[in-house]
């Protein structure tokens, strides 16, 4: 059994004191699927009743650390101290109409000498299949007590990527269709999941070769991007830099596929 920080305990055991009520949630909401009123407003009680009970229980165990998350925003802690970075339901669309990829993210976030934000630590929990994806910061990423790795493909004709796309607003549909026009032919396949945390998860775990998506919030991926790292991968913006939450762009991989998906993305946006 691979030891790991108290800290990753006590994620592991927030996470898990939502999970039933989530798992419930679930099953609730495909009833819901044929009610007249439907299961819009349900799902978004079950998304702000899972945050408050990560909060709940992250509190007890640090009682002066700040949050960011989704639902209630930032709740002011020690400034000295990390905060946590928490989504309680990354794939909220899939929740809501029965399909079962979703999952809790939560993160921290400790302040460096320069003031800028670091994630030492992560856990992407998938609550109907108990996997609990966490790392650590120079400790590796895992899951459960399985050490991860990126794949060790090395040419795109053999990769899956996974990606996310513009709708109901939300992205730039232009620049989507040129990237996927870039990368689509080069890969094997290319998958839309629709949890980027669990897609960012599944590539430390070599399930994907690699991803991009951007207009994504930082309790999104704050916690797959060190998966990502600790897995031995690289995540970079789409300029090929580490200001992937200022851009809020996100491009991931084993470091050869990085560098020739980063390459077909650029030239794709010229």
């Amino acid at each position: 059994m691979v030891s790991h920080s108290g800290l990753i305990t006590v994620m592991q055991r927030a996470a898990r004191k939502a999970a039933p009520r989530l798992r419930r949630d679930y099953n609730e909401v495909e009833q819901l699927q044929v009610s007249k009123k439907g299961p819009a407003d349900f799902v978004s009680m079950a998304d702000k009743r899972a945050e408050q009970t990560l909060i709940e229980e992250l509190r007890a165990a640090r009682p002066d650390w700040g949050f960011l998350t989704e639902e209630s925003g930032e709740i002011e802690g020690d400034p000295a101290k990390p905060r946590w970075i928490i989504d309680p339901l990354d794939g909220t669309t899939n929740f809501l109409h029965g399909v079962p990829h979703f999952a809790m993210s939560i993160a921290v976030e400790e302040r460096k000498y320069d003031g800028r934000g670091e994630i030492t630590h992560g856990l992407v929990y998938q609550p109907l299949t108990d996997e609990s994806f966490w790392a650590e910061k120079g400790r590796g990423a895992w899951l459960s007590d399985r050490r991860l790795r990126v794949s060790a493909r090395r040419h795109l004709d053999e990769a899956l990527i996974g990606t996310g796309f513009p709708h109901l607003g939300r992205g730039n549909v232009a620049d989507w269709s040129r990237i996927y026009g870039a990368i689509a032919p080069e890969v094997s396949g290319v998958r839309r999941m629709g949890a980027a945390s669990l897609d960012l998860a599944w590539v430390a775990a070599g399930r994907f070769d690699g991803f991009w998506e951007d207009d994504l919030d930082i309790w999104d991926t704050a916690a797959g991007l060190i998966l990502v790292k600790e897995a031995g991968g690289f995540v970079s913006d789409y300029r090929g830099q580490d200001r992937m939450f200022e851009r809020r762009e996100y491009l991931a991989g084993s470091g050869e596929l990085h560098s020739r998906l980063h390459k077909l993305l650029a030239n794709a946006l010229r």
